[in-house]
């Protein structure tokens, strides 16, 4: 309700007119506003806008991923830390019994022994290491027969509890002994399939036939 024009206007109220205004201004009461218009979807949308700062807001906080190269070194890290089983070595065969046949065909030659080493007059510890070098320079080659002479020797009487004589023959045969159970070592044994007496023309008791794996 507009209130009729004043000083402003085309014509002057009355006094009574305007005591007529003021009391019928007081007696108005003024409308109410009215509500705003909204979709109900909004209130929707709003809402979840609400609860998505809510849950960021008071979350729990996240720590950053570490970099790859973090992520890499602790990697290398627990990796190196874990125990390593321990390797099973395999146990080279035991020496075979040496086969008859091919025993015999050696003898008469239908076999070519392919190689020799003649340990004859040489020290144990000389003897070992030429030994153990010839074995693998022979199977290394692919060579599978070959002759080890050692010697006959003697052996002597002298009793073994007896005070030690300088006077007395020194024992001989030390390498025919020993050769065999060199041959039976692991070092050797994975190389020698077996080995056997060799005969009358390739040095008898003194010497061996020897037969070696195939390479590898």
């Amino acid at each position: 309700m507009k209130k009729p024009a004043g000083k402003g206007g085309r014509r002057r109220l009355a006094d009574d007119d305007i005591d007529v205004w003021d009391h019928t201004a007081q007696s108005v009461e003024p409308l109410r506003k009215a509500k705003a218009r909204f979709h109900p979807a909004s209130e929707r949308v709003e809402g979840a806008q609400v609860t998505s700062k809510s849950v960021a807001i008071e979350g729990p906080k996240v720590k950053a991923p570490k970099s790859a190269a973090a992520l890499g070194k602790s990697s290398a890290v627990r990796i190196a830390a874990q125990p390593v089983a321990p390797t099973k070595s395999v146990a080279a065969p035991p020496i075979a019994t040496f086969d008859r046949k091919k025993a015999r065909k050696i003898r008469s030659g239908s076999i070519e022994i392919e190689a020799r080493i003649d340990l004859h007059g040489m020290r144990q510890g000389e003897a070992h290491n030429a030994l153990s070098a010839f074995i693998h320079r022979a199977q290394g080659r692919g060579q599978r027969w070959v002759l080890i002479i050692t010697g006959k020797g003697k052996v002597s009487d002298r009793d073994d509890d007896a005070p030690f004589d300088m006077n007395q023959p020194r024992e001989r045969g030390v390498l025919k002994r020993n050769v065999p159970r060199w041959l039976d070592e692991p070092e050797l044994r994975g190389l020698v399939v077996s080995y056997t007496t060799a005969a009358l023309q390739h040095g008898g008791e003194g010497a061996l036939y020897v037969h070696l794996r195939k390479r590898g």
